[in-house]
Parts: structure tokens; C-alpha cells; sequence
């Protein structure tokens, strides 16, 4: 495995990981009633997992150019692996949320007082913010989880199209790379057509599942839905994440295919 790729599997761990965090985000605001600052901390990390995602398209792009010149036409092996460090990384996430959940409230609790950023992060890596850390680190509830079975407003809607619009999102990128091996007449073209499918996830993100989340987080601030059906509802998405993640494995050749194809017609 050459280094390219293990910086590939660790930036793509990052990605999913801040990803999955994302979604106690908005747990810590209902909680501490500071809604807006907890995305503004929070995006701290997105602007990480950002960055993140700006070098791992180049960096797998660079693998794929290096296989061909070399007479290889696939490696499917390799993105399947990054594939699955993503469901690994989700679990990790899902595992962190509790602990995450508590540091970001106290770090929004914390800038609420001072409102410096540099304090914060003077305090966050100081002595005392390290011992805090320790002392706060938790696993989810076993309760999450097994009063799942009991709901009976179970949000199959969108449950099944975030399941998908995470499927999508994960291959995005990865389709597109591997499609240069399927067509390396063109891969240029297709290692830059991963908008072809993340628009539709992208729809989905935007248009239905981030407007319902939001619409239920001003519900429970507002008085009108509990905080334990909140809580739920997270843990669905999560799910959700996870098995988007294990769909890819499935949507990713066709994925590549697809869009081998479209770098041939336009």
C-alpha cells in the first residue's frame, strides 16, 4: 500500500468521522439554548474535514495516473478499503457522540462567558481542558438503542433517504477516480464528473433531510417535541449513516460505470 493511499484512508476517516459528530451538533444547542454558536464552534471541524476533502481527490487522482502509466486497470481492492474506513470511522463517531456532546457544550458554555476563540482553545489543550476531556469520556446509553424497538413513529422516510443520500455522497469521489481506469481515454473528464451523482444526494441533503432536522430542532426548543424523541431521531440518522456507508460497497462499480460512460457521450 503505497503512502498516497494511507494518507487517503486517514483524511477519508477524518471526513466521516466530523461527519457523523455533526450530528449531535444540534442536540448541544437545544441543551445549552446556543444554537447558533454551537455550529459556529462546530464548523471549526467541518473547516478541517474540508480541507481534508480538498486532498483526497488529487491524492487518489495521482494513484489512478501512476496505475495506468504502469499498465494496471483497476484496483478495486483499494477503494473498497477506503470505502470501508468509512463505516469505520462512523462507528467511531457514533461511539464519541455522548463525550462529543459534553465537551461541545462546555465549550459553548465557555465561549458564551468570554467569547474569545483563542481562550478556548488555550483552555481546550491546557491542563485542566485535557482532564476534563478524560473525565467526561462516556459510551452511548444501552436505553438508545433498545427503545428504538419500541417507537412506533418510526421515521421510514427519511431514515431510507439519508440511508442513500450517504451512499451517494461516499462513492461521489471514489466513482469518479475509478471510472479513469474503465475509460483512461478519457479520464480527466471522468475524474471530475462526481457531481453527476452527488447532485442528487446533495438534493436530498438539502431539500428533505436537513429541512426536517431543523424543523424538529426548533420543535423541541419551542416546547413542541421531547428531547428523547430528538435524541431518537439521531440515533436513526446515524443508523442511517452507517448502513449509507455499507450501500456504497454495493452502488460503487455501477457508480464508476455510469460515469465512465458519460465522460464518453458529452
Amino acid at each position: 500500500m503505497t503512502t498516497q493511499i494511507i494518507i487517503v484512508l486517514v483524511l477519508t476517516f477524518i471526513i466521516n468521522l466530523i461527519t457523523t459528530l455533526s450530528y449531535s451538533v444540534r442536540i448541544v444547542g437545544i441543551r445549552t439554548g446556543r444554537i447558533a454558536i454551537s455550529f459556529a464552534l462546530f464548523n471549526i471541524l467541518v473547516l478541517v474535514s474540508r480541507t481534508a476533502n480538498g486532498f483526497q481527490a488529487p491524492l487518489l487522482a495521482k494513484t489512478v495516473e501512476n496505475d495506468i502509466k504502469a499498465g494496471i486497470y483497476g484496483n478495486e481492492f483499494t477503494f473498497r478499503l477506503i470505502i470501508f474506513s468509512c463505516t469505520i470511522a462512523t462507528i467511531c463517531g457514533a461511539v464519541l457522540i455522548p463525550t462529543f456532546q459534553r465537551i461541545l457544550s462546555r465549550a459553548v458554555l465557555n465561549f458564551s462567558v468570554h467569547k474569545s476563540m483563542s481562550r478556548l482553545l488555550v483552555h481546550g489543550f491546557s491542563k485542566a481542558g485535557i482532564l476534563y476531556f478524560k473525565d467526561n469520556m462516556t459510551v452511548p446509553a444501552k436505553e438508545n438503542i433498545t427503545q428504538l424497538k419500541t417507537d412506533t413513529e418510526f421515521p421510514w422516510k427519511i431514515f431510507i433517504l439519508n440511508t442513500l443520500a450517504v451512499a451517494i455522497l461516499t462513492i461521489g469521489v471514489l466513482s469518479a477516480v475509478y471510472a479513469s481506469y474503465l475509460n483512461p481515454d478519457f479520464r480527466t473528464t471522468a475524474s471530475n464528473l462526481s457531481a453527476f451523482i452527488n447532485g442528487l444526494a446533495t438534493i436530498l441533503m438539502f431539500v428533505i433531510i436537513d429541512p426536517h432536522l431543523s424543523a424538529m430542532t426548533d420543535d423541541v426548543t419551542l416546547g413542541q417535541c421531547s428531547e428523547g424523541t430528538f435524541r431518537k431521531y439521531i440515533v436513526y440518522m446515524t443508523i442511517a449513516r452507517l448502513l449509507g456507508t455499507i450501500l456504497a460497497q454495493v452502488l460503487f462499480i455501477p457508480g464508476a460505470e455510469f460515469l465512465a460512460w458519460v465522460a464518453t457521450i458529452i
